[in-house]
């Protein structure tokens, strides 16, 4: 599944930069994760590197976006052009 970034976000500034999608993004008040692009980093690295950084452990998995390993793999190659 993706990731979301919950309301305790501190606007730290440290997730956006470490996704190697893209996926982080400012938004009004606190950085969203667009799910389209949130692979967990599967292909990237072995843990999600946004979480890794958080200094306040406020980036969840998203229960409304529930995706398995091979989902984040087939996500992960169309956003990358891997076949």
């Amino acid at each position: 599944m993706s990731l979301y970034i919950t309301d305790e976000c501190i606007n730290c500034d440290v997730c956006e930069p470490e996704c190697p999608n893209e996926a982080i993004s400012a938004g009004d008040e606190i950085y969203i994760i667009d799910p389209n692009k949130c692979t967990e980093c599967v292909g990237h690295y072995d843990t999600p590197q946004c979480v890794e950084v958080c200094p306040v452990d406020c980036i969840p998995k998203d229960p409304e976006h529930v995706e398995s390993e091979d989902d984040l793999w087939v996500k992960y190659r169309a956003l990358t052009g891997e076949s």
